[in-house]
């Protein structure tokens, strides 16, 4: 409630006022689709059960802007959706924007810590026979749709082949496994060529780019690049990290800057592919201009960044002690020692606020997810100011009541 009564709700409404128009059928107010977006993030929630608690919880209620409890949903979870594709990653930073304002001006933006990670994407672990089978299924999808009649849908081979693939690393069965998964890729490329041959030529242009996928996905080699991971979100990247328990992950790279005093996120900044941490530099800081209106003088990151001195006239400063020795080693320790504080925070807003596995459709997305999380990790932050106080003031009022009972009672 009292999250509620500090967040400047009118800010939100001058700034998406105008992506509506005021003919046609009266849109939910915009309170309401930015604070469910808020509530979602906060509590880790998705958009259908974000709705389904919001009917049941008050206060997420009187944090919407409610005076009276509603019995109904508030709006269709696919108005989230929509209202995510209307504001856009431009529109999107102004709740991040917001959150960081309310912390006051005690948070020094001019030196700050920057670090990456991996926003991994909802897709399952790829390989080529789940690639190459989820082909064939598309390509009999399609052709069921537009009414082609295809020599052979290979609905009970695919079946078959399958069966032989789960003793692949068997010796015994290892070459038939290799055979069956060669087949696959050959019925993969003979659908995908009957269906260009069937189609008319408005529908194939239709279907041209979804094709042009399938062809990749099915022809890429092991060390090719830019290989295509998944069907439905074939922008995804195969990330590196040098973590033991996980080699890969597969997703985006989000580079997140943060105060080095007061422990509030910034800026976040989502790339393609994968870029080298030096190379995520330049657009986080730009990104930390256009949310905070400043530029930070300086930035400490980890031995990652080796090779960058300066970007954009910020200095960049990174652990390099192994040739210092005495009082200047302990002093550059104890320098670099804060920048450690960093990864905790991308734990948190990774495992608490969402940004563990996104859910969101494309580039624009994961862009969005982030900005979400992170702005949600600094209203936590508020949320445990504000606990603490009220926390103080009731033990306050408890010690008073005490005195007065023995007062009385003697």
């Amino acid at each position: 409630m009292h999250l509620a009564d500090q967040i400047p709700w009118s800010e939100f409404e001058k700034e998406y006022k105008d992506l509506y128009s005021n003919t046609g059928r009266p849109a939910k107010p915009i309170r309401l689709m930015v604070s469910l977006l808020i509530l979602k993030q906060l509590n880790n929630l998705g958009d259908e059960t974000v709705i389904a608690q919001w009917i049941q919880n008050p206060y997420f209620q009187y944090f919407s802007g409610e005076c009276e409890f509603q019995w109904t949903a508030p709006c269709d979870p696919s108005d989230l959706v929509h209202f995510r594709n209307r504001i856009g990653e431009d529109k999107i930073n102004k709740i991040l924007e917001v959150s960081i304002k309310m912390q006051g001006d005690k948070i020094s933006k001019d030196d700050i810590i920057v670090d990456t990670t991996v926003q991994e994407k909802n897709i399952t672990f790829p390989t080529d026979v789940k690639t190459r089978v989820k082909v064939i299924k598309k390509c009999n999808k399609i052709a069921e749709n537009e009414g082609i009649i295809l020599r052979q849908s290979y609905k009970r081979i695919t079946k078959k082949l399958l069966l032989l693939q789960r003793f692949s690393r068997s010796k015994k069965q290892k070459n038939k496994a290799a055979k069956a998964k060669s087949k696959l890729k050959t019925i993969s490329n003979r659908l995908i060529r009957e269906l260009e041959r069937k189609l008319t030529e408005e529908r194939r242009l239709y279907y041209q780019p979804q094709l042009e996928i399938f062809k990749k996905a099915v022809n890429q080699q092991l060390f090719d690049k830019d290989k295509v991971y998944s069907l439905h979100e074939p922008e995804t990247a195969c990330i590196a990290k040098g973590k033991a328990h996980k080699k890969y992950e597969f997703g985006s790279k989000t580079s997140l800057a943060v105060s080095k005093k007061g422990n509030v996120v910034l800026a976040v900044a989502t790339f393609k592919g994968n870029p080298n941490d030096g190379q995520t530099l330049s657009a986080t800081f730009d990104q930390f201009i256009k949310v905070n209106g400043i530029s930070p003088k300086t930035a400490t990151v980890d031995r990652g960044y080796q090779g960058k001195r300066e970007v954009n006239g910020i200095i960049i400063y990174y652990p390099k002690i192994q040739s210092l020795k005495g009082y200047k080693k302990q002093k550059e320790r104890e320098k670099f020692r804060r920048r450690a504080a960093i990864e905790p925070i991308i734990s948190h807003v990774k495992h608490d606020f969402g940004m563990l596995r996104n859910y969101l459709k494309g580039h624009e997305g994961d862009i969005i997810n982030s900005v979400l999380a992170c702005a949600a990790f600094n209203f936590k932050r508020i949320l445990r100011k504000l606990e603490k106080e009220f926390s103080f003031c009731l033990n306050f009022f408890k010690q008073i009541f005490f005195v007065l009972k023995l007062k009385l009672s003697i």
